[in-house]
């Protein structure tokens, strides 16, 4: 009988740890994944080949919670990176719709409750041309395609859900575009040009006075009408009368390629970097190829991006939600006050040819694996970087690891959900995020180090809701969720010896406290 009421006291307290709230913890277990494609258009990648372009059909990975029951749920668009070329030309590990980062954060997005597209892009353009303004000329051209394509896809998810019964499940009023490296730039050019003027500046006229885009050469900011160029077709129109419209912009990495497209009414908002990133600009500068290092055009990075959205009030709906935790809290050390900005303070390596600094310490890959490939073109008087697809990405991120890449995924959902939550009006946690005052609360927490179990007890008619428990690295581990006494016993059960930081919820808000188990 003893150990009958053992199992059931294990059962039950895994049940309560376990058990989270959806779009803010992983409360389903199982991801499936569906493949399919969303639309179809032109791509130039074949005229190095066979002097023509051609169509390319634009491939999705979906990825939903099994056994979820619910008919609408919020949608997040992923944009891998890879240079807008593919892989291996790219000079990465990366490029994919199975990318590493792209799998994980899509498969954490279900388990919360999302759905998740990895929408792949068109690629192409020449990084090698021997002048700045035809480099700056094929990248924007190549921009401008895969900004087209993410349109695409925003609409074919709103005729689906018109046309077809709304077959994925997706609520059309919440989706978020959310791009990493590459993917950034066109998550960010998607949520800011508005119309086609914006495009003529300056550093996007080429050295013939013609603007670098022409929408009846290139077909319009949406991907919705034809263009054309001699004998070639150079856009087709996919899913016409449908919105393009999304609610909320993540980057991960990129950078805009004007601020002037950032306007008022403008979706919120989301940034993260490394602040030395050497491959697109923390704040502001001239963007360099990759392999090269040759110039291409200025553009401004997460930093700028973030003034100026929260100038304009573009992220005013989470500056007001007062949001306390610990990503937060990581975040406001040194993103100047810059709602939406989380910048990753990376450590600068000394290596054989000098400093070395991080651009993307989120990404693993197979490092055997890709030692072994060569890269398909090595032009003449090119760096080492170019001639091998491992090497680029081993020299910005040196100490390269899965556990490495998960710890700042952590921080990039820790800090992405919650904000989410306010953007999209989900119904995440009721319970306030304002931090109170211990004395408010009378909470005492002890024994404090710990061996075994940590009691937390708060006055009379105080009662703790919920407690959250994260390490300190900002993970969390634990969720005891509906307590709803004013005493809670927080078993050990296996948590590693170490410092961690237990957020406890009440009615009039929430308290943090450090507990250390010995």
């Amino acid at each position: 009988m003893s150990k009958i009421w053992t199992l059931l006291v294990v059962f039950c307290f895994i049940a309560t740890a376990s058990f989270g709230q959806r779009y803010t913890s992983e409360i389903f277990s199982d991801v499936s994944t569906s493949q399919g494609i969303y639309g179809g258009n032109i791509t130039v990648l074949t005229v190095a080949v066979t002097g023509q372009v051609s169509k390319q059909p634009l491939q999705y990975e979906f990825y939903e919670p099994v056994g979820d029951t619910e008919t609408e749920r919020p949608l997040v668009i992923l944009l891998h990176t890879g240079n807008f070329l593919p892989n291996p030309t790219n000079g990465g590990t990366g490029g994919t719709m199975r990318d590493s980062f792209i799998v994980e954060t899509a498969s954490r997005l279900a388990k919360m409750g999302y759905v998740a597209c990895v929408a792949d892009y068109r690629t192409g353009w020449n990084p090698l041309a021997q002048t700045q303004p035809e480099r700056a000329k094929g990248l924007i051209q190549a921009a401008y395609r895969g900004i087209q394509d993410v349109r695409t896809a925003v609409r074919f998810f709103k005729k689906d859900y018109s046309e077809n019964g709304n077959s994925f499940g997706v609520d059309t009023s919440r989706i978020t575009v959310f791009g990493q490296g590459t993917g950034g730039y066109i998550s960010l050019g998607a949520a800011t040009i508005d119309n086609y003027q914006q495009l003529v500046l300056p550093k996007f006229i080429d050295a013939n006075s013609v603007p670098m885009i022409i929408t009846s050469v290139h077909g319009d900011i949406y991907g919705t009408s034809y263009g054309s160029f001699g004998q070639d077709t150079l856009c087709l129109p996919n899913h016409v009368g449908y919105s393009s419209e999304f609610q909320l912009c993540v980057n991960v990495g990129g950078a805009l390629g004007d601020t002037s497209w950032l306007t008022a009414g403008d979706p919120a908002m989301i940034s993260f970097q490394t602040t030395t990133d050497p491959f697109a600009p923390y704040a502001e500068d001239i963007l360099t190829v990759p392999t090269t290092g040759d110039l291409i055009v200025e553009v401004q990075g997460s930093y700028t991006v973030q003034a100026k959205a929260n100038a304009l009030g573009n992220n005013d709906v989470m500056k007001s939600a007062g949001y306390s935790d610990v990503y937060t809290d990581r975040a406001n050390m040194i993103n100047d006050g810059l709602e939406g900005l989380f910048p990753f303070d990376t450590p600068t390596w000394t290596g054989a040819t000098g400093n070395v600094e991080e651009s993307s310490p989120w990404e693993w890959w197979d490092a055997t694996y890709w030692s072994t490939q060569p890269h398909n073109s090595c032009p003449a008087g090119a760096p080492l970087s170019a001639c091998n697809s491992h090497i680029i990405n081993s020299i910005n991120n040196p100490n390269m690891s899965k556990a490495k890449a998960m710890s700042h995924i952590d921080s990039i959902i820790g800090y992405f959900t919650p904000r989410a939550c306010a953007v999209l009006d989900l119904p995440c946690s009721t319970v306030s995020d304002k931090e109170v005052q211990l004395t408010d609360v009378q909470l005492v927490v002890a024994p404090n180090p710990a061996s075994n179990r940590v009691r937390f007890t708060a006055e009379a008619g105080k009662n703790i809701t919920d407690i959250h428990l994260y390490d300190i690295q900002g993970r969390l581990v634990s969720v005891y969720h509906s307590i709803n006494n004013t005493q809670y016993d927080l078993q050990r059960d296996g948590l590693a010896t170490g410092l961690y930081v237990a957020k406890v919820y009440f009615e009039e808000g929430v308290v943090s406290k450090k507990i250390m188990f010995d």
